[in-house]
């Protein structure tokens, strides 16, 4: 199973992309070897698990690498036709190449084989692409009590308070924080850093208000 962008530009800047869901490799859309940035000892998350013994290089970083060169340099405002296909159906919207890209980044992260974005593998399986912070912040608690829900009948002790999720968001705020230095590290322009720095924005508002967050899906739900 596969996630396909296009995004169009104009007749020159037109890009591909076909995300295997289930792979357990480095990206297929890879074209160039691995560059420095991309090493796992190169801005290394805090919280990393992998040891460069058996890793010579972040996981994460090297799928990201084609697309950080396809749009280095190009404006982040600039506008946009992104077309995704999935299993199911497909998605086509005018956006900021910014809108754009961070939707692309975010199923090449949570699909790469980085053990920490693992936890959001579930979310890639059913992607939403252009997805507004609100929409990211339910799916991602339904997730959660979907998971709990079956630790429940399993026999197991649920946490129906969410602080495990907390400590999700946590965790994968650090793998942001220093994917995004790497990017840093690699781009002239600004696009990529401003499509990175919004995913990064997204996700970490569910560390620093989730109860905020609840508060603004709980009138949907209850009615």
């Amino acid at each position: 199973m596969a996630v396909e962008y296009r995004i169009t530009l104009d007749d020159e800047h037109a890009f591909n992309y076909k995300i295997e869901l289930d792979r357990d490799q480095l990206s297929t859309t890879q074209h160039s070897p691995p560059h420095v940035w991309t090493r796992l000892e190169h801005q290394k998350c805090s919280n990393c698990p992998l040891r460069k013994e058996t890793h010579e290089y972040c996981p994460a970083a090297v799928d990201l690498q084609t697309v950080v060169e396809d749009f280095q340099g190009l404006p982040a405002f600039k506008k946009a036709w992104v077309n995704v296909r999935t299993a199911e159906r497909e998605y086509s919207k005018m956006v900021n190449l910014e809108e754009g890209l961070r939707s692309l980044l975010g199923v090449i992260m949570a699909t790469s084989a980085c053990p920490i974005l693992a936890q959001l593998k579930p979310m890639a399986s059913h992607h939403l692409p252009f997805a507004s912070s609100q929409e990211f912040a339910l799916r991602a608690i339904s997730m959660y009590l979907m998971r709990e829900l079956f630790h429940f009948r399993d026999g197991k002790h649920p946490d129906w308070e969410l602080s495990g999720l907390m400590e999700d968001f946590k965790a994968l705020q650090l793998v942001n924080q220093a994917l995004w230095h790497r990017i840093h590290d690699a781009c002239a322009g600004d696009t990529n850093l401003k499509a990175f720095l919004s995913f990064f924005s997204m996700s970490s508002s569910m560390t620093y208000s989730l109860e905020t967050q609840l508060q603004k899906i709980r009138p949907m739900v209850m009615n």
